[in-house]
């Protein structure tokens, strides 16, 4: 293990010398402190991320800002990011943004003030213009993943579209005519582009689009259980239903339940966003599995890039999902794929 000593050595100067540069506790010459850089460099020494920070002028830190506590979808993304950021000597820095506009600008001006190196952030749904205008103004290396802006940073997510729409047409090939619609939080950009793929579903399927079908579920579990049950209240209630992201999977669920609804039998059920749990209910759920894996790989690699200095243009990628056809939208064990 290279010591302190040894840069010592290879830069001619004394260990306390080495102590006061790498640490910046007293002056000294500009050539003096080039040297223990030298000598840091071409021995290896890092005795820390603090040293290491005031040598390469990078503070190893990644900061990751989105709503990994009250959104399942987040947990194994930022579990990811991490795996991929370690292979590289970084370490993340993580907040919890609660969907909250305020909260995330002041947590990213936290991580401004602590330098880190580079910011991946899935931003909250209002206001994000704010978030994306500071970002862009501090010239921090940023990756969006999932919910994506107007190409200011490179992007990272899924394609919305076409996967809630073969959801749909996959319902309506089991014989549903009236098919609800669970929406998310309005302003972010899953939310506009799963309505397009229900509504796109809907017109591949020769189906009319009925605004009464649909009902906010607000990306929570409480608000689409609510949603469940005012649109079962109608007077022609669905007979079948897609929820756009896991968490309001459950609370569609839990309001079908109260209603004493069977699900597929009453209701069939169809969901963006898969479970890791989710062929493991009675009845399975049909979900669309996003590919988190690829995206945290891929959102990490992208800023890692942009951390050594890549300039180009930037880049967004929406990668493909997996159907699972299961049983909660009506097919049989002999049907389903898993």
């Amino acid at each position: 293990m290279v010591k302190m000593a040894d840069v010592a050595a290879s830069a001619g100067v004394s260990i306390t010398t080495v102590s006061h540069v790498l640490n910046d506790t007293r002056p000294v010459s500009e050539e003096l402190r080039q040297r223990v850089y030298q000598a840091v460099n071409e021995t290896g020494f890092t005795p820390n991320s603090v040293a290491r920070a005031l040598v390469t002028q990078n503070t190893m830190l990644i900061g990751v800002v989105m709503s990994f506590l009250s959104n399942p979808f987040f947990a194994p993304l930022v579990s990811q990011i991490d795996r991929t950021a370690r292979r590289r000597g970084y370490t993340l820095l993580l907040t919890e943004n609660h969907e909250n506009a305020a909260d995330e600008v002041t947590q990213v001006k936290v991580m401004l003030d602590r330098r880190v190196d580079g910011i991946i952030i899935a931003p909250a749904a209002q206001h994000i213009e704010q978030i994306i205008n500071r970002l862009e103004t501090s010239g921090t290396p940023t990756v969006l993943v999932d919910r994506l802006s107007d190409g200011e940073f490179d992007e990272v997510g899924a394609d919305n579209v076409q996967p809630t729409a073969h959801l749909v047409e996959h319902l309506a090939e089991h014989g549903h005519t009236r098919i609800g619609f669970i929406s998310g939080r309005p302003g972010l950009s899953t939310t506009v582009e799963r309505l397009a793929g229900y509504r796109l579903g809907l017109e591949q399927a020769g189906l009319p689009y009925d605004r009464r079908l649909i009902r906010a579920g607000a990306s929570q579990i409480g608000p689409a259980r609510r949603a469940v049950k005012a649109l079962m209240s109608g007077a022609q209630p669905p007979t079948a239903l897609v929820s756009a992201n896991n968490a309001m999977t459950v609370g569609t669920l839990r309001g079908l339940r109260d209603l004493g609804l069977r699900v597929p039998n009453d209701v069939a059920v169809g969901a963006f966003d898969d479970f890791e749990w989710a062929d493991l209910m009675s009845p399975r759920l049909t979900t669309v599995a996003q590919p988190i894996p690829e995206i945290g790989s891929l959102a990490t690699r992208l800023l890692l890039r942009r951390i050594d200095g890549y300039d180009g243009p930037t880049e967004r990628h929406a990668l493909s999902s997996t159907f699972h056809r299961r049983e909660s939208c009506g097919c049989t064990d002999t049907e389903n794929d898993q």
